[in-house]
């Protein structure tokens, strides 16, 4: 079973994604930013309709794929989490990117944080996996 402290430290994670998102819409980041223009790019040529509609549709996919990843067993579960953890990594570039412009990078201030979470994430994901793998 998963520990109680990972799904803690999960869920106190959402409301600093949540802050970084909102961070990240308000400072521009979708403008400056080479993934985020790349991966946008099939996105362009729609009207703003069609891109809620997409993005609802995508969302729902993430959100069905997930849900059934956490109803299979207690690996997949712990595997899913995972990808929080990834994406708790993922979060440094706001960091490189700052220090290699030398100033203010969209995001910076909250992904300060993310390291810090991801240390210890990843220590007490590390239990649960040896734990679970023990069973």
């Amino acid at each position: 079973m998963l520990s109680k402290k990972l799904i803690t430290i999960f869920g106190f994670s959402i409301p600093l994604f949540i802050a970084h998102g909102i961070e990240e819409i308000q400072t521009g980041f979708y403008n400056v930013d080479v993934w985020d223009r790349a991966l946008f790019v099939p996105f362009e040529g729609l009207s703003m309709h069609s891109v809620m509609f997409v993005t609802f549709q995508m969302m729902l996919w993430v959100l069905l794929c997930i849900v059934l990843a956490m109803l299979i067993n207690e690996k997949t579960r712990l595997y899913t989490l995972a990808l929080a953890g990834g994406i708790y990594v993922l979060e440094l570039h706001h960091i490189y990117k700052a220090l290699a412009g030398g100033g203010y990078y969209p995001g910076l201030i909250t992904s300060l944080l993310f390291p810090f979470v991801a240390v210890i994430f990843w220590k007490e994901w590390m239990k649960n996996y040896r734990n679970i793998n023990q069973l």
